[in-house]
């Protein structure tokens, strides 16, 4: 029988007792945060959102291919081939664009499913809601205050995994 360290090792666990007290309130930073969009078709996801959005892959891993990071401006998009995956009626992700009617437009004309058609939300955001083709709903939203005040910082992208 050959000798297996990983698995003869007990499992430790990290509890509330173990952190000091000191370290429990101390700030911290956080990292990017991208969501996970699931796809049938890498590649197919790779063209869609590369011709219509413009992203560019900046990593992927497996062979064949079966994760992507996409990237455009301050966006960035992780794709994840899952056989049989069915599109949720949940949003996905959010995305915050700095002219949502342009973007709509350009949907339109690259022939996307809308969900929700673009309007004013009444808490200040001009939004909508398109599926790509794997089923995959993302909101879109623009700042109406930034948007009226050009001077804010316009650079963040909102991004929040729903499931």
């Amino acid at each position: 029988m050959s000798h297996d360290p990983i698995h003869e090792s007990p499992a430790t666990t990290t509890t509330s007792d173990d952190i000091s007290p000191a370290s429990a309130g101390a700030p911290f930073t956080l990292g990017r945060i991208a969501p996970m969009v699931f796809d049938t078709d890498i590649e197919g996801s790779v063209a869609f959102y590369r011709d219509v959005f413009g992203f560019e892959k900046d990593f992927e891993n497996g062979d064949p291919v079966g994760f992507v990071i996409l990237v455009k401006d301050a966006a960035e998009l992780h794709l994840s081939l899952v056989p049989g995956h069915k599109g949720s009626t949940a949003n996905v992700a959010h995305l915050m664009v700095d002219d949502a009617d342009a973007l709509y437009a350009r949907l339109e004309q690259h022939g996307v499913r809308i969900v929700k058609a673009i309007r004013d939300a009444d808490y200040g955001m001009r939004t909508f809601v398109f599926a790509d083709p794997d089923g995959n709903r993302i909101d879109v939203g623009e700042d109406l205050e930034r948007t009226a005040h050009p001077t804010a910082q316009t650079d963040r992208v909102a991004v929040s995994r729903l499931q």
